[in-house]
């Protein structure tokens, strides 16, 4: 418990001071398509000697689908060119454990994260929220791993809980006038930072590019 709680303060604290002299925020929402890259996208583990099976597994391929979720954000401009966003957003994808000789499990694979970033407006359009973007931050990620033989969305039988921290990088822009709703479309990468020493048996970094279309008000 201390360790997500340590977790959920940091993209809260990176906000914080900022906010205090923030004007008029710009709530957002989005929906998501998250694409696994790296070991999240594809991981072979070797083949190992199982006591409670009597004989050796052999090699295992992972591998996750596209994913979808959502985001609701908070943007607070601090001056023409920078604002401070605090983003919630959710998750999930389905995917599975092949094995030559050995039955197919079901993976499952889903995430809450809170975060909390940077948006930089190069063209000194914070106030509005338009035009070209860059942001970037942490986020503490409080994700959940399934593994089923049966239904993959009701049979799940094994389950591991992680919280980690994670970092966003990427790019945006907001499309229309400064009044009203705006349409933004926006492409990211997101990394695992801690958590994620497979030697130690971790699961794999969550690492995946994340493309949003939503609207910002």
């Amino acid at each position: 418990m201390r360790r997500s709680a340590t977790l959920l303060l940091l993209p809260l604290l990176l906000a914080s001071g900022a906010t205090l002299h923030a004007q008029s925020p710009h709530m957002g929402f989005s929906l998501n398509l998250l694409f696994p890259s790296g070991e999240f996208a594809s991981k072979t583990y070797a083949p190992y000697y199982s006591p409670s099976a009597g004989y050796v597994i052999p090699a295992q391929k992972e591998t996750y689908d596209v994913g979808i979720g959502g985001s609701f954000t908070v943007s607070f401009p601090v001056d023409r060119s920078l604002a401070i966003r605090l983003n919630l957003s959710g998750s999930a994808e389905n995917g599975t454990n092949r094995a030559p000789g050995e039955s197919t499990i079901n993976l499952r694979h889903s995430q809450f994260n809170l975060g909390g970033e940077l948006q930089i407006f190069p063209q000194g359009t914070a106030f509005r929220h338009r035009g070209l973007y860059f942001v970037g931050g942490l986020s503490a990620d409080f994700e959940q791993f399934d593994r089923s033989f049966g239904d993959p969305l009701y049979d799940y039988t094994d389950t591991t809980r992680k919280s980690r921290l994670g970092a966003t990088g990427g790019i945006g822009h907001s499309f229309g006038y400064d009044a009203g709703a705006r349409f933004t479309l926006e492409a990211t990468f997101h990394k695992t930072l801690t958590g994620n020493d497979i030697d130690a048996g971790d699961p794999p970094s969550t690492d995946f590019v994340k493309v949003s279309f939503g609207w910002v008000f």
